[in-house]
Formats: structure tokens, sequence, C-alpha cells
């Protein structure tokens, strides 16, 4: 039987690589998807994210209301080709922020899988370091 659960987050993929994109309303979630998104990456879900264990990784998918679509403060609901189902390889907290120039892996457990952790970097690299990530992990990992 597979769990599911929905969270309060944005998400999107690159590769069938997904980052999970949590913090509380307004602190930047979606922002951050879209500046993946102009990256190249897909949208996965945005706002409410479904989370199912598939076998030895937790996977995202959109709801099917809200597949598709993204907020963009100050211009409205935009369309976009979803990108999910998406394993996830990487969690974002965005309620935190990074006060180390070289932080040590951190975890996140989703759906009883344990999941990297990055907390907010406040600077315009971020979101390329994400994308980095995403394509291919940290070097302590490998």
């Amino acid at each position: 039987m597979t769990r599911e659960t929905i969270l309060h987050a944005s998400c999107v993929a690159l590769g069938g690589r997904a980052v999970l994109i949590m913090g509380a309303s307004g602190s930047g979630k979606s922002g951050l998807a879209l500046a993946l998104m102009g990256l190249g990456c897909g949208l996965v879900a945005d706002d409410r994210v479904v989370i199912r264990s598939e076998g030895e990784a937790p996977v995202a998918d959109a709801p099917e209301p809200i597949r598709g679509v993204i907020e963009a403060r100050g211009i409205g609901l935009l369309n976009a080709a979803p990108a999910g189902p998406a394993r996830v390889v990487l969690a974002v907290d965005l309620d935190r922020t990074e006060t180390a120039r070289m932080p040590q892996a951190r975890n996140f457990d989703l759906a009883g899988h344990p999941i990297p952790l990055l907390l907010r970097v406040d600077g315009p690299h971020f979101p390329y370091a994400v994308l980095q990530y995403l394509k291919a992990g940290r070097w302590e990992d490998t």
C-alpha cells in the first residue's frame, strides 16, 4: 500500500529529480520555484504537493485541481507544463536561514525517507546552487 500525504509546499524537477520547497505562507516558495523554472526546471506542484512513498524514495506530484498552475505574486496564476510525478532528492526550508559558510549535511524525513535538506541562503546565487545540487548533488555525498 502506498502512503500519501499533502504538504503545503512547492516542488520543481529537472530530469525526474525534484526539490521540495517548504516554508510559511509568504516565505518565497513560489518565487524560488519560478526562479528554478526560469533556469530550466519543470513545475511539479505549487502551494500543495502530494507526496507518496514509492519503494526507495518519496515521489512528488500535484493534486489534480492545481496541476500545471503556479502563482506569481503581482501577476496572477500562470500555466506551466506539469513535470510530475518526480522523485524527491532534495528539500529546502525557507523558514530557516543558513549561517554557516560550509554547513554540515542535514536530512529531512519525508515519508519515511531521509532527504538532504538545505536552509535558505540569502544571496542571488541560491537558485543556481539549488539547480546544481539537482544536477549533481553535493561533493561530500559522492
